[in-house]
């Protein structure tokens, strides 16, 4: 499994949890395991230009996704053939705030926003209330099943 990650935000960032959480949930959603994915951190500034230039709205926000080969989930006996998942670009800025507001860690903010976004990758969406809690629930649980599995 191919994971890239840069981090050029200039925040301190949980690198080896968000690597190993990828990993977890790549492996989690049946991916077969020479499946690709980058992942980029970058500062308010920057983001701004990639949420301007991907989704035509201005201001930064947390994380964005990108999916490039279009992958969905596999089953337990069926892998997702290989390729390429996409791209995560994350605001470590955003999710510091956004971790105060929500009463728990950065870690976990962190996280839950690679989990959320590498479910978008794979095609999952929370426009629909039903697909909203689906997702979310999914992610909840793929980021406690990760940090069971470290001991945090």
């Amino acid at each position: 499994m191919s994971i890239e990650i840069e981090n050029e935000s200039g925040a301190d960032s949980p690198l080896e949890d968000i690597l190993a959480l990828a990993e977890f949930a790549i492996n989690k959603m049946h991916i077969d395991s020479s499946a690709d994915i980058e992942i980029l951190l970058v500062n308010e500034v920057v983001m701004e230009a990639y949420h301007l230039d991907w989704m035509q709205e201005s201001g930064s926000t947390d994380v964005l996704s990108q999916p490039i080969d279009g992958l969905r989930p596999g089953k337990p006996n069926e892998k997702t053939p290989a390729g390429h998942l996409g791209m995560i670009v994350l605001c470590p800025q955003v999710a510091q705030r956004q971790a105060v507001t929500a009463g728990h860690s950065e870690l976990q903010e962190t996280l839950i926003l690679i989990a959320h976004s590498i479910l978008h990758l794979l095609g999952y969406d929370h426009a629909e209330k039903d697909d909203e809690k689906e997702m979310f629930a999914l992610q909840q649980e793929m980021v406690a099943e990760y940090l069971e599995s470290v001991g945090k």
